[in-house]
């Protein structure tokens, strides 16, 4: 009695779950690869793939993905044929000529690095040079120019000297230069000191310039 219903019931159900499973096939069925998963169906990194979905040089779908189909046509259709053709025999012309430079980078390197380390040491020279030079020029001009009040004082100092000593001469060489000649001591310290009055006095008006 319960059997009949149940089967009319469940046939719905079954209607129902078969044509929710054909819908599901057929979506996967229409789903595209990842970029990732086309990138390796093409042989080229997913960074490529990215930028040529970026720059609308192969389409994607609504869902994110790639329809393999339609992107390697849009992919073959962009490709410059001549670009191919340049790129391609690369590797067979640089093939031979990489083994070649490969002694020169294992022996050339020293050259420029003692050549660069040469031209920074006598560079430091030179420097080093100018500025002991420069020294000693300042050490000369330390010795050559002196402060003007300094040797003013010094002049008048030295000059005052040679005066008291100017002062004091004809009484120490009076008596003897009196015997000499034959006359009177007095007579003679006084003539020599009115002479060496004299003269200082002639010599004051001497005025130093150290201009």
């Amino acid at each position: 009695m319960f059997v009949g219903p149940f089967i009319a019931l469940s046939v719905p159900r079954i209607n129902r779950l078969s044509v929710s499973f054909h819908c599901l096939f057929q979506r996967k069925s229409i789903m595209g690869l990842s970029v990732r998963e086309y990138a390796r169906r093409r042989g080229v990194s997913h960074t490529a793939v990215r930028k040529a979905v970026q720059t609308g040089r192969i389409p994607q779908e609504p869902d994110g993905t790639i329809d393999p189909v339609k992107a390697d046509a849009a992919w073959d259709a962009q490709t410059d044929p001549g670009r191919k053709a340049t790129t391609a025999p690369k590797p067979v012309i640089e093939a031979p000529i990489a083994p070649a430079p490969k002694p020169q980078r294992e022996t050339t390197p020293a050259v420029p690095a003692a050549a660069g380390a040469t031209f920074a040491q006598a560079r430091t020279a030179h420097e080093v040079a100018k500025a002991q030079k420069a020294r000693i020029q300042v050490d000369r001009l330390k010795d050559e120019v002196v402060d003007r009040a300094r040797a003013t004082a010094l002049v008048f100092k030295l000059a005052r000297q040679e005066r008291d000593a100017w002062i004091t001469w004809p009484a120490r060489v009076a008596g003897q230069m009196a015997a000499e000649i034959g006359i009177d001591p007095h007579v003679m310290q006084t003539l020599l000191e009115a002479h060496v009055h004299a003269h200082l006095d002639e010599l004051a008006a001497i005025e130093p310039n150290f201009r």
